[in-house]
């Protein structure tokens, strides 16, 4: 792989033991992946934020490093919301080790808007190579915004986010974002919420795996892509996908999709996903919320008193510029939490059944939070936290 100077520099120790044992890093993952050189990234987004999965030896390394983040880099959800931890019901010891590594990022410069959303909060534009990790966040960047990133692990992510440089290979190749397989989506419904495009990113997911598909039959807005990739990439590994005359590159290369493998999924298969069980709790917002998605609940929750646990998450920004939707919403009882989300946090640990609108966190929740996940409209999440 051939390096700049400053990078041999890097790698050589000339800039100190940590930025070159985080080159060492990148230069082994580019020997790996085969990537010729290093591109330079607008922005990173690090994972392995929250306690629950970093743990001890995670803390550990953290605290071992001494450098600065050189690009605007963000973290990842948390294992709590930093100001109303205790709110969640979040033991003591936990929040203590929660808030060490918080501020083991913070000393590395990266910026507490702990989120999976980005993309709500930074400018990120079409053709620019990042270093994101969280899977939801990737497929958002390289399908609905046109950027360019592999799905980093947490040490990637935090070299490339204090180096400035990732290596070039997978995705920032514009040779390897074609279509490899086409997904025709018979019997969409004109009208459908988010969760509609969650449920279908649950079916599509375990079909494409780590491949590159591209949707006909559909014509989602951009929270609904957000669903939909976000789903993907939790029951596959999904990490760019195309819907036709919809996303970016599929309007500016007009894919040939003639010769791809294709593959109907019906509306009918896509209702199967969804359960009438009775929750004991209810969690919306994975991924974070948008704006428009608080307005929309606060909307619905209008004069209402919830009558079971309703958690919805939201980046710390999201929830500042959107106080008069939030207000409305926990005055119906309901809590609004910033940082953190229903997967990565100890919190929605104690209940057996949780309701979400969302395909990744149907997938996710059973294994992170061993609890048994349904999946609901909008309307099935908020009516079942009412009743």
């Amino acid at each position: 792989m051939f390096l700049t100077a400053e990078e041999e520099a890097v790698l050589a120790g000339e800039e100190g033991p940590t930025r070159q044992q985080l080159m060492e890093i990148l230069v082994a993952m580019g020997k790996v992946f085969e990537a010729e050189k290093m591109v330079p990234i607008r922005s990173a987004q690090v994972s392995g934020a929250s306690y629950k999965t970093i743990g001890r030896w995670g803390l550990e390394w953290l605290s071992s490093l001494d450098a600065k983040a050189s690009v605007p880099a963000i973290l990842n959800p948390v294992g709590m919301d930093r100001i109303r931890w205790k709110e969640m019901e979040i033991d003591p010891v936990f929040a203590k080790n929660q808030l060490d590594v918080i501020a083991a990022y913070e000393r590395l410069g990266i910026r507490l808007e702990c989120t999976c959303t980005p993309y709500y909060l930074t400018i990120t534009e079409y053709g620019d190579h990042l270093a994101w990790s969280e899977s939801s966040a990737v497929a958002y960047a390289n399908s609905v915004i046109g950027a360019r990133t592999n799905r980093e692990g947490g040490p990637s992510a935090l070299a490339a986010a204090i180096l400035g440089r990732t290596p070039a290979y997978g995705l920032h190749l514009v040779e390897n974002r074609s279509p490899v397989l086409s997904f025709h989506v018979e019997d969409a419904p004109e009208k459908s919420d988010e969760s509609w495009y969650g449920a279908l990113g649950y079916l599509a997911g375990k079909i494409a795996g780590n491949r590159v598909p591209i949707f006909t039959g559909i014509r989602p807005s951009r929270d609904q892509l957000k669903n939909l990739g976000a789903a993907m990439a939790a029951t596959g590994a999904t990490a760019l996908y195309h819907v036709q005359d919809i996303t970016p590159e599929a309007r500016v290369f007009k894919y040939d999709t003639s010769a791809l493998e294709s593959i109907t999924i019906t509306a009918s298969e896509v209702a199967d996903v969804y359960s009438s069980a009775e929750p004991d709790a209810v969690a919306i917002g994975c991924p974070h919320c948008s704006d428009e998605e608080l307005t929309k609940i606060a909307e619905k929750l209008q004069g209402c008193r919830v009558k079971k646990p309703l958690y919805i998450f939201a980046a710390k920004g999201v929830i500042t510029r959107s106080a008069e939707s939030v207000g409305i919403i926990e005055k119906s009882g309901a809590r609004v939490f910033a940082d953190t989300c229903m997967v990565v946090s100890p919190a929605l640990e104690q209940y057996k059944t949780i309701m979400v609108s969302s395909g990744k966190a149907l997938a996710y929740v059973p294994n992170m939070c061993g609890a048994a996940s349904v999946i609901g409209t909008l309307d099935d999440c908020l009516s079942a936290a009412c009743r």
